[in-house]
C-alpha cells in the first residue's frame, strides 16, 4: 500500500481535536487510511479513539498509509498541519 511518513505539526500532538478533523476527512473519503508510528501496528485513521492511541506527540513522524493518492496527500497534509491553531 502506498505510503507517506509526515512530522505531526499540531503543537500538542494528535489528542482529541486534531484526531477527531482527520476521522473525519477519512470517513468523508471513504476509503482505508491507516497511521502508524515507529515499527507499531497501523490504526484506522477512520477512527479518533484509534489515531489518539497512537501518542503521536508534536514532532513525532507518523506513516499514512492509503491505496487513494489524493487521500493519501489530504490525510498526510492534515497530519503535518497545526490543527490546534
Amino acid at each position: 500500500m502506498p505510503s507517506k511518513t509526515v512530522t505531526v505539526g499540531s503543537t500538542i500532538g494528535l489528542h482529541a481535536r486534531p484526531a477527531a478533523v482527520i476521522a473525519d476527512a477519512v470517513l468523508n473519503a471513504g476509503v482505508p487510511v491507516s497511521l502508524a508510528v515507529g515499527g507499531a501496528e497501523p490504526v484506522d485513521a477512520g477512527s479518533a479513539l484509534m489515531i489518539m492511541t497512537l501518542g503521536a506527540a508534536h514532532g513525532t513522524p507518523v506513516t499514512v498509509a492509503c491505496e487513494d493518492a489524493d487521500v493519501l496527500a489530504t490525510v498526510a497534509g492534515l497530519v503535518a498541519q497545526d490543527l490546534d491553531a
